[in-house]
């Protein structure tokens, strides 16, 4: 017996010791019962001195099961002992890894205890691993998928785990999965463009949606968004082999230069819109040099835009008549509007331009404004390095697109581990792709008929740089990240987030974490903000969160039946995640005689050997 129950607080017990607390090993953190007939209540012991120690009540047990929780108090009858070894299985797990459960590492409280997570407790749910840097979040990563796909005799085939990897640094750790099994198949995309040895991600243009556009080309006001409505409708048309893709080019000038010969302005100034359309935009049939017949003459159009004397352009009437010829009512984008149609950048910077002239671009300095950005914003990606992200050799659904993913193109087998290196192109457009690609993965589990069948785990590395509070709600209506977190458990799409900024992140992702795995954090707007959006952590754990070594942690949520400390085993092999030894460079490193310009040659040059995995400066 420990000793006797002297004061019963909210949710702790105190407890007057009668042992002789020097004689003991450090009872903090270890799990006592109190036992009165059949009431086990169990408790972890938070703070211990000299005569006392407090307990907090975490669970009762009842017969050979535990409930976590608070449901009742201890009466101060109650025999106060340490928990047995079959009891605490009960809720720290067994010891062997079973069926159902994978490895996750080992406690720090009962000494080579290992920690054994339900398989679906854990990754049936959002997840979230935070720390500070250099506190161990890409060895615990690493860690963990290895033991996932390792631990037991038999490995998840049917995984399908998409890593945007923020620093280009798990290849190493998951590279030579298949050696240790080969039914498990590892894969990675790369967005450096010079280097030849790893495939570009590259995402069909076609598959891109309006809010996928409108993201791209970073909208800033929802007034926005029907230009990019009207350039998807009107891009398989003019893209497209369709006999009708010049007639809808010629009436959608036609009906722009309609609006500007009957706008009212002056004859000089739609003189100068006439020719400005006529100049960018023109067909054989359609342009400043078509012939406009009349008895006994025939002009060009652009002869009949003379001004005269008097300011006045005389064949107006004879060129709204000659323009209105080529208006088509019976045109419609709906019914024509070609479904599998490949197309490029460029395709889309055409019809974005003629969407522009549809909408009356230049009747408004107000549209011009707030519209001409987007196709500025489109033609600077149509001509930038980053188009090769969007150039896809072939035509491909988007459900052939995914599966093309996931597959090895070396065997033509499943590939379980998808790896995105985000690690060569800006903030900016990494989380475009990131979203672009999340938001794909999710509609096709939404529209998959037999739900959750085919279960997508998607994890962010750095996810304070993409999953954050931005303006997509307000423009688009939703944040994926935010959608994915409340809707994306029942379809089987479940987010892992990885940071080291917990508080820059989406209060509303976030929040739907059910679990957690915390590292050492020490900036105290990061403990504020885990204390009061992460449910159920107790203050004992955040004053505990900053003095933790390096892959030391604190996990719990619907996992863990109590909070676990604990910590994750090294991975072998490790990411590419470890510091600069300035020591040997500065001190030790032998220099020969490579001149400082080869050497900085040697260090620009985009050098990746296995799978995309060396870290730029």
């Amino acid at each position: 017996m420990l000793g006797k129950i002297i004061e019963i607080l909210e949710n702790s017990v105190m407890v007057q010791l009668a042992i002789d607390i020097n004689q003991q090993p450090n009872l903090v953190n270890l799990h006592v019962v109190f036992e009165n007939g059949d009431e086990k209540i169990v408790g972890e012991i938070a703070n211990v001195d000299q005569t006392k120690m407090l307990v907090n009540i975490v669970g009762e047990l009842k017969g050979n099961s535990f409930t976590p929780g608070v449901s009742s108090k201890p009466a101060f009858k109650s025999l106060v002992r340490m928990i047995k070894m079959e009891e605490l299985e009960l809720f720290l797990g067994k010891q062997e890894t079973s069926d159902g459960y994978t490895f996750f590492g080992y406690s720090n409280i009962y000494k080579n205890y290992k920690i054994n997570v339900s398989v679906n407790d854990f990754f049936s749910n959002h997840f979230a691993i935070l720390g500070n840097s250099g506190a161990g979040k890409s060895f615990t990563v690493s860690s963990l998928i290895q033991k996932l796909f390792l631990s037991r005799k038999d490995a998840p085939i049917g995984a399908n785990i998409f890593l945007f990897d923020a620093y280009g640094e798990y290849t190493n750790a998951f590279k030579d999965l298949n050696k240790a099994n080969p039914n498990i198949h590892y894969k990675t995309y790369t967005t450096n463009t010079r280097f030849s040895d790893t495939e570009v991600i590259k995402i069909p243009p076609w598959l891109l949606d309006v809010d996928d556009l409108a993201l791209l080309l970073d909208v800033t006001t929802p007034n926005q968004l029907p230009i990019i409505e009207k350039t998807l409708k009107l891009v398989p048309i003019l893209a497209g082999n369709s006999p009708d893709v010049v007639k809808h080019k010629n009436d959608i000038i036609a009906r722009a230069l309609e609006d500007i010969l009957l706008s009212g302005h002056e004859a000089t100034k739609i003189r100068d819109q006439v020719i400005a359309v006529l100049t960018k935009f023109n067909t054989e049939e359609l342009n400043l040099e078509s012939t406009i017949a009349q008895p006994g003459y025939v002009r060009t159009f652009k002869q009949c835009m003379l001004i005269d004397k008097m300011g006045k352009m005389q064949e107006m009437e004879l060129i709204v008549e000659f323009v209105k010829g080529f208006i088509d009512d019976n045109l419609s984008l709906e019914t024509s509007k070609e479904k599998q149609v490949y197309y490029t950048l460029a395709d889309l910077e055409q019809a974005m331009d003629f969407a522009l002239i549809s909408e009356g671009i230049l009747k408004s300095d107000k549209v011009f404004d707030y519209a001409n950005v987007l196709s500025v914003r489109l033609h600077t990606l149509a001509n930038s390095e980053s188009k090769a992200y969007f150039e896809y050799p072939e035509y491909i659904t988007r459900a052939g697109y995914i599966q093309k993913l996931l597959t090895d193109p070396y065997t033509n087998t499943k590939c379980q581990i998808v790896n995105f290196n985000i690690n060569y192109i800006d903030d900016r457009l990494a989380k475009v792709i990131t979203k672009i690609l999340s938001k794909m993965l999710f509609s096709m589990a939404v529209e998959n008929p037999s739900r959750g069948s085919m279960p997508f785990h998607i994890i962010i590395e750095e996810a304070h740089r993409y999953v954050q509070k931005d303006t997509d709600t307000e423009i688009l209506g939703y944040n994926i990240f935010d959608r994915i977190t409340k809707e994306g458990r029942k379809y089987g799409v479940i987010l892992g987030l990885v940071t080291q900024r917990p508080s820059e992140l989406s209060d509303t992702a976030i929040s739907q974490c059910t679990n957690f795995v915390i590292l050492r954090i020490l900036h105290p707007k990061d403990l504020d903000y885990i204390k009061n959006m992460v449910p159920n952590v107790s203050h004992e754990v955040i004053v505990q969160l900053k003095s933790l070594k390096p892959g030391n942690c604190v996990a719990f949520g619907s996992a863990f039946k109590v909070p676990v400390f604990m910590y994750v085993d090294k991975p072998n092999p490790t990411p590419l995640s470890n510091n600069v030894d300035i020591n040997q460079i500065w001190y030790h490193q032998t220099l020969n005689q490579t001149s400082t310009s080869s050497q900085v040659q040697n260090i620009v040059a985009p050098i990746e050997r296995v799978g995309d995995t060396s870290n730029p400066l």
